[in-house]
Order: C-alpha cells, then structure tokens, then sequence
C-alpha cells in the first residue's frame, strides 16, 4: 500500500500593502486546484477566520511555507512578522512591498507626525475643526479600545525578521508565483536569500527597437504619444528597465507604458535607484560641451519627482532609506 503524501501547511498574511498580492495568489486561475493537492491553508486571514490566539498556539515550525506581503509600519505588523516567522519553517517576502517596501515606503520622506497631520487636518475634503488624531489608547464607557502604534519609518520584512527568499513584483506576475510553488512542491528551491527570479533585467525581456538611447527632453508619459516599437528611453520617457530585475514578462513595456521598477534592483546592483541614475546620466544629450553642466541641469530639472521615480518601491530598502529627521 502506497503511503499518501502528507500536505504542506502554507499560511498567508497581508502587512502594509494595497491587498494586490492576495488577489495575485488567485491569479494562477486553476493552478490553484493544485496548490490545495499539496497544500492545506492553515492561516489567511483574508479568506479565513482566524484569530493570533489561533496562530500564537501552533507549534513553532508548524507552517511550511508563509507568503507575508506588506511593508511594516505599524506595531501589529511587526508583532505578525515575528510570530510567523516563530512559526514558519520558510518565510518568503511576497510582492514590492515586503521585498522593498513598496509605495507605502515613500512614507519614509515624513515622520509619523506629517503623515498624520497630512491625513486628519491638512487635506481639503478633511473636517476636523478640534485637529484630533489618532490615538493609541482611548477609554470609552464600555472599556479601553487599542490601536497598534504607527511607526515613523517603514521597514521591509527583512529588516524586521530573517527572510528565507523573495518573490518580487507589484503584485508578483503569474509566473513568478507559479514558479516559486512548483518549487516548493517540487523540494527544488534555490539557496535561502535568493530572488525567485530570472537574472536578466525587465530591458532584457522588452520586444521594443532599441538603437543609440541620446535624450535631449525628458517626458512624462501623458505629456508624449509613444512610438509602440521604439525604446520608450530613447523617446525621452524614463523606464526603469535597465535597472529593474525581470521576470515580469516586460508587461508594461507592452502596454505601452513604462517600467517603474517594482521588480527591484538586477543582481548586483548596489541599489536599484543608483543604478538608474547611473544608467540615465549616460544618455542625456549634450550639443555643447561648454554648456554641459547647465544642459543637464536644464534635463534633471525636467524629471519632477526624482525620488518617487527613482525609489518608486525601493526606498525603504535603499541606501538613503529615508528622510533624515532632525530633533
């Protein structure tokens, strides 16, 4: 008598972040009728009702595999991370923003302080005449009701806890999902630390012509239709293909719009955002060499939001990281 496989126990859990991912685990379709011949899901709280007295009880190692999307930027995030953590055999940083950060990131160019004041009391459609804001702990007749601390500086997953491996994306393509489950079914995975994707970058994979990338203006998209077949670079667009990891199939590039980099940064490279500002400054078109110093100036002045073009995802994972925020 052949002795049944015993299942993987996979857990699920979304941190800060949009819930793009949890949807990107539904997107391999019917693939997922296999996941559930290999799995069980013993914890996801999107789809299941459980409590972290539920998750606090298994036994340390319990869960196979944990997929934790999100940044961390509040203390029950962190409290999760490093229960599950506690819990898991394999922990893998899901999509940008556990990988990276993600857009939560750009958070880190304010403290706690700004971004409160910006969400409760600054903005136009807000009325809140007594400027309060949130708080930690308020008693109201029945008891005292909690909120998790909200942290000045996001983090992502592996500066909170060890990471086992790294699936990237904004949310992670079908394939990379589909990738990283065949492995694990399959007892293949790579070294712990590795990005569960391929080592050539999202240029690599683009199908657009690509000649001598010389730019006299820099464009943002809506400004400039597009030539579908050219180098979006060469026509003066910014794409962070050549310093953005691939995998993704270059799915942007083929809807006609730039890659933003929530691949992360190619192997190697010391940071993603360095790596395209490198990349950017060799193509900037200069006609007078007297003048090249002004020339670029002129073109860097052009691109209007240079950390949110060039850390789009990557900020808190960075060398620069975040703000420096004085006392």
């Amino acid at each position: 008598m052949v002795e049944e496989k015993k299942k993987l126990k996979f857990a699920f859990y979304w941190a800060a972040s949009c819930g793009g991912c949890e949807i990107a685990v539904l997107d391999i379709d019917e693939k997922i009728l296999d996941v559930v011949q290999i799995a069980d899901i013993v914890f996801w709280p999107v789809a299941m009702d459980i409590k972290y007295k539920d998750v606090e009880n298994m036994p340390d190692k319990y869960i196979d595999v944990c997929f934790f999307n999100g940044a961390i930027r509040t203390e029950e995030q962190e409290h999760m991370a490093k229960l599950l953590r506690q819990k898991s055999k394999i922990l893998i940083a899901y999509g940008a923003c556990s990988h990276l950060g993600g857009i939560p990131g750009l958070a880190n160019l304010a403290n706690k302080q700004e971004v409160f004041e910006k969400a409760y009391i600054e903005t136009f459609s807000t009325n809140n005449p007594n400027k309060v804001l949130p708080k930690t702990r308020v008693r109201v007749p029945e008891g005292e009701l909690r909120l998790p601390e909200f942290y000045d500086t996001v983090k992502t997953l592996d500066q909170t806890v060890e990471v086992d491996y790294y699936v990237p994306g904004c949310p992670p393509a079908v394939e990379r999902t589909l990738f990283a489950l065949e492995a694990i079914a399959k007892g293949e995975l790579p070294p712990k630390g590795s990005v569960l994707a391929p080592l050539k970058s999202v240029c690599d994979e683009c199908p657009r012509k690509k000649g001598e990338k010389k730019i006299a203006r820099v464009y943002r998209p809506y400004e400039i239709t597009p030539d579908p077949e050219r180098c979006l670079l060469e026509q003066g667009i910014i794409c962070m293909g050549p310093a953005t990891r691939g995998g993704c199939g270059a799915r942007c590039l083929k809807a006609n719009m730039p890659c933003t980099g929530c691949g992360g940064p190619c192997p190697n490279a010391p940071e993603q955002g360095a790596a395209m500002i490198s990349a950017l400054a060799s193509i900037l078109g200069v006609e007078n060499e007297k003048e090249t110093y002004t020339e670029v100036e002129k073109l860097i002045e052009q691109i209007k939001d240079p950390i949110g073009t060039f850390y789009m995802y990557s900020l808190p994972a960075s060398i620069i990281n975040r703000r420096v925020m004085r006392k």
